[in-house]
């Protein structure tokens, strides 16, 4: 799969994101534990938490105006939301789960929940 092809499925972006993985292993010289992985997801959420208020207003413009960090538009939040989900697939492949049947079964989950409460 070539790195940059529209997926066409959830496998699709697990397997393009595992295939990246594997990729940065081989530049790093070490594979990423579990630890550095959810310090990433962590500082990836960080970083979405920080454009998410930036685009809702809740700095000083002038922060926004001198400091590109706080620059905020829909293609960074987009990239943010991105790179949670690579962090989110780099922990589920670490314990070998299946993300899309872990994802389909949490909602049909809630699914079941909101019709016992005729929601």
């Amino acid at each position: 799969m070539t790195p940059y092809r529209m997926a066409n499925t959830f496998k699709d972006m697990v397997l393009l994101t595992h295939n990246i993985i594997d990729r940065f292993t081989t530049i790093e010289q070490r594979p990423w534990g579990v630890e550095g992985s959810m310090m990433e997801l962590t500082k990836q959420v960080g970083d979405l938490t920080k454009i998410v208020m930036t685009q809702e207003n809740y700095y000083f413009k002038e922060r926004e105006q001198n400091d590109p960090n706080y620059h905020s538009n829909k293609d960074r939040i987009g990239n943010e939301l991105a790179d949670i989900i690579y962090a989110t697939i780099r922990v589920a492949r670490h314990y070998n789960i299946d993300l899309e049947k872990a994802y389909l079964k949490a909602r049909a989950e809630e699914d079941a929940f909101l019709k016992s409460m005729n929601k």
